[in-house]
């Protein structure tokens, strides 16, 4: 800490001047600084995955594929034959799903189908359990 004593413009007292000597201050903050960023982990940008060696070996039996389409009226077809609602499409969700080898579901929908048809039509094959589902079709959507 620093003084100024300085003559008392005309009095006896000298006048007093503290100013904080902030060097000191700046000095820490740096080397805190500088001690955080050393400390702080490098951030990576990528995700490590443990993927698999060698190639697997091909299924003994090649899987169904199911294709369920929805049309542009909201009717969903199932391999091609049209059904009669959402109940008989849980109905063949379920018979699907109690096979020994669960099929894969390929999930077709019309560009101009009703958005709440296809989201039911997902949501009633989450409820049969099935996992094996892709969404086919997605080239009519770019544009």
């Amino acid at each position: 800490m620093g003084m100024n004593i300085g003559s008392g413009a005309g009095s006896g007292d000298p006048d007093v001047i503290v100013d904080i000597n902030t060097t000191p201050l700046i000095d820490v903050m740096l080397v805190l600084l500088i001690m955080l960023i050393i400390t702080i982990p490098i951030q990576l940008h990528s995700v490590n995955l443990n993927m698999p060696l060698g190639n697997p070996p091909p299924p003994a039996v090649p899987p169904e594929v199911v294709r369920v389409d929805i049309a542009p009226s909201g009717s969903i077809l199932w391999n091609g034959e049209t059904l009669a609602d959402l109940p008989a499409l849980e109905a063949r969700l379920k018979a699907a799903a109690a096979q020994e080898i669960t099929p894969e579901l390929h999930v077709r929908p019309d560009k101009q189908a009703a958005y709440r048809v296809v989201a039911s039509v997902m949501a009633a094959i989450q409820r049969g359990g099935l996992t094996k589902v892709g969404l086919v079709g997605g080239e009519q959507f770019a544009d």
